[in-house]
């Protein structure tokens, strides 16, 4: 992935702990390296196929002074929010926040923090079986879709399915969407389970019924094995209704466990 640096940009601004620090303000420093494709832009000499530095370098200026925050983590937090949001050709940043005139009685150089975010793919499954199922299922899509912390990049058809677990109850409508996202994976699970809330899920049996069942299939090519959270999900080689959407959207994506693509797990059920 190519690359554009941005180097000691200065900025004065009012960040710090300390309340003169807020009252007084000092000089800060900011390094970015912003990692995107250049290509088109190198081939066309087109600035609109890149990224304008000099409109990165106004936007980190004017939210830095614009806001005051005690944490320079903080501030490199909500510096990135925004280049995301106002770049979207930008995959993957770098940002170092310095602050060589910090309040520290001993001699020293520099202090800094240095974050790297970036988006990541991940594949959600969705399911329903009590209500107006579709409309659970849709607009658990369009809350998704009006984060600027996630971009929906496809989403499967929906299929009706019989119940899985044994329990008896009405049949599922499910499908998967597969997503580009800032969101950590435990980030991403609380969204989830906070959507799932909205749409008044209750969790009394296990495999039971539910207005709105959205789970992590897979992010990235990670293996997740916490208390909260395993992902890639368990037991989606034996679930059709996850393997058959998954084959609609991403036929050829391959399990980082079992090494196998989505297209070979669905033919060996």
């Amino acid at each position: 992935m190519d690359c554009i640096k941005i180097t000691n940009l200065e900025v004065f601004a009012h960040h710090g702990v300390f309340p003169e620090e807020n009252q007084n303000g000092q000089n800060f420093y900011i390094n970015a390296e912003l990692y995107l494709s250049t290509r088109q832009a190198g081939l066309s000499d087109d600035l609109l196929k890149s990224v304008h530095y000099g409109e990165v370098c106004r936007l980190i200026n004017k939210h830095l002074k614009e806001h005051t925050y005690k944490l320079l983590e903080t501030a490199a937090e909500q510096v990135s929010i925004e280049i995301f949001k106002a770049f979207p050709l930008i995959e993957k940043l770098k940002l170092e926040i310095c602050k060589p005139h910090a309040p520290i009685p001993l001699p020293f150089e520099n202090v800094s923090v240095t974050i790297e975010r970036g988006w990541q793919k991940a594949y959600i499954a969705l399911g329903s079986n009590l209500g107006d199922k579709k409309a659970y299922m849709e607009n658990a899509i369009k809350a998704m879709k009006e984060r600027d912390d996630i971009r929906v990049k496809r989403v499967s058809s929906f299929l009706e399915t019989k119940p899985y677990g044994g329990v008896e109850q009405e049949d599922f409508l499910n499908g998967v969407m597969e997503i580009d996202t800032l969101l950590s994976p435990e980030e991403l699970l609380g969204l989830l389970q906070s959507l799932e809330k909205e749409a008044g899920r209750e969790r009394k049996v296990h495999w039971g019924p539910r207005t709105l069942d959205l789970d992590i299939l897979f992010y990235e090519d990670q293996i997740i094995a916490t208390e909260n959270l395993n992902v890639p999900h368990p037991d989606m080689k034996n679930r059709d209704f996850v393997l058959k959407p998954m084959v609609e959207i991403a036929p050829y994506l391959v399990h980082p466990v079992y090494r196998k693509t989505i297209t070979e797990m669905l033919k060996e059920l």
